[in-house]
């Protein structure tokens, strides 16, 4: 008696979420996009880092933070991110490599701990796209000491953002892909 009255609640609470599902899918898809988006409360760093990836958004960030004095020094993964930023005016005295041919979120962060040791940084900015920040932010995490300062930001992406990313394609596979991602670095690192 106690089994079926168990599976009778869990097959109750399955219909509400399928119904709360279906009709407050906008406020879900939101709710669940503002749990996994990790973004740090920005201010003043030793260095921006920009990863591979993201051209669109990731120098454009970069350049921003260093404009407003935040940063001084713009890292780069030598990727095309550094003809971005001499196109958006950044001084190449500003930008410097901290690694080549970074295949993976994992190689950047230990390409990028080994640049800020032997340059003795102590905080690092490293902005990145609005569902590939729980990654990133787990890998850096688990590469650098846990006293150096790390400060993830969250950005919007050129095509969608975070208040109705499932009305484009793009927000929908980058979602799908980044959760798939997550799962594989939890597993694989």
């Amino acid at each position: 008696m106690r089994f079926w009255r168990s599976l009778l609640v869990v097959f109750a609470v399955l219909v509400a979420l399928g119904i709360g599902t279906w009709a407050g899918r906008e406020w879900l898809l939101r709710s669940a996009a503002d749990i996994w988006i990790v973004s740090d409360p920005l201010g003043p760093a030793d260095a921006v880092a920009v990863f591979g990836g993201g051209v669109a958004d990731r120098p454009l960030a970069a350049a921003q933070y260093y404009a407003q004095g935040w940063v001084t020094k713009i890292l780069v993964d030598g990727s095309d991110s550094e003809a971005v930023l001499l196109e958006l005016g950044t001084p190449g005295t500003a930008i410097e490599t901290f690694g080549r041919a970074l295949g993976s979120t994992y190689q950047e962060a230990l390409a990028l701990r080994a640049w800020a040791e032997r340059h003795n940084l102590h905080s690092i900015i490293v902005p990145t796209e609005i569902f590939s920040t729980r990654r990133v932010h787990w890998m850096l995490h688990r590469v650098f000491p846990a006293d150096f300062v790390i400060r993830v930001a969250a950005l919007d992406p050129s095509v969608y953002n975070r208040a109705d990313w499932w009305k484009d394609d793009n927000g929908i596979s980058d979602f799908k892909i980044e959760f798939l991602k997550y799962l594989y670095y939890i597993v694989r690192y």
